[in-house]
């Protein structure tokens, strides 16, 4: 039985992916970030590292918050730590998988456009020049993501809106997003791991492979909506995101597309 350590499993893909994995039969130790705010938490999680001999590390904690301005805390939770339990696996010749960004990309399709994407750009630089692999998540959305607040999907932010009885508004211009289950998150992350001597040191995009828009999400989820009478699309904001097939993973695909995803999603959200 391979005994695995996944960081972030207090937010919506650690938890996720932690409870496949220990369906899967793995041993897993659930380390979560948020309990040390007030701790370098790599430094913490270096200890419990150094007290078992782990297999392998999932690496997804990070501070997710794209309007964080503060670039010491988001450096230290997002960056140096990452350094410190790259070099752990390095040192013990253990696997690495890190949860990395299409914020990456930002605006323009080159660099990032804020602070949240930069630490994970500079991040995932590190971890596969030390020959881990990192994953480039796009729009993820799906069961578990509650606690995100204003980092949550379209998908969870609509359905609260609807039931709160607001006005949904959108973009008349009609942004488009490559919105990917959570469900194939997690089968990235496992397929990673189990095929790493062939796809480690590299990135991965992770995603469905398909742009839509919001009305195709809200539409999928029964739910009205009308448009902003001004087509202002504020600054920073990505407008355009699709995961490019030819950078997925060796034998991995999305497995679901946004209608069975958000099919399933419903009847989650509606227990």
């Amino acid at each position: 039985m391979k005994k695995v350590i996944v960081t972030g499993t207090r937010g919506f893909i650690g938890k996720s992916l932690a409870f496949q994995l220990e369906r899967d039969g793995y041993l897993v130790t659930q380390f979560d970030d948020s309990y040390f705010l007030n701790l370098n938490w790599g430094e913490k999680l270096l200890q419990i590292l150094e007290s078992m001999n782990y297999d392998a590390v999932f690496h997804v904690g990070a501070c997710s918050d794209t309007l964080e301005t503060n670039v010491d805390y988001m450096m230290t939770r997002n960056y140096e730590s990452t350094k410190i339990i790259m070099d752990w696996c390095v040192k013990n010749n253990k696997p690495m998988v890190y949860s990395s960004s299409a914020a990456n990309y930002g605006t323009n399709n080159l660099y990032p456009s804020n602070l949240y994407g930069w630490s994970k750009y500079v991040g995932e630089g590190y971890v596969i020049s030390n020959g881990g692999i990192a994953l480039r998540y796009f729009n993820v959305y799906g069961p578990g993501e509650e606690n995100k607040g204003k980092m949550a999907s379209v998908a969870y932010q609509m359905f609260i809106k609807n039931i709160k009885g607001e006005k949904i508004t959108l973009f008349p211009k009609k942004p488009q997003r490559d919105f990917v289950y959570i469900k194939d998150i997690v089968l990235a992350n496992i397929h990673a791991l189990e095929n790493y001597e062939e796809l480690g040191g590299k990135y991965y995009e992770v995603g469905s492979g398909t742009a839509r828009t919001f009305e195709d999400v809200l539409n999928n989820m029964g739910i009205e909506y009308d448009y902003t009478s001004e087509d202002v699309i504020p600054n920073g904001y990505q407008f355009y995101t699709c995961s490019d097939k030819t950078k997925w993973m060796n034998g991995w695909e999305s497995a679901w597309s946004l209608e069975d995803g958000i099919n399933d999603y419903k009847q989650y959200l509606k227990q």
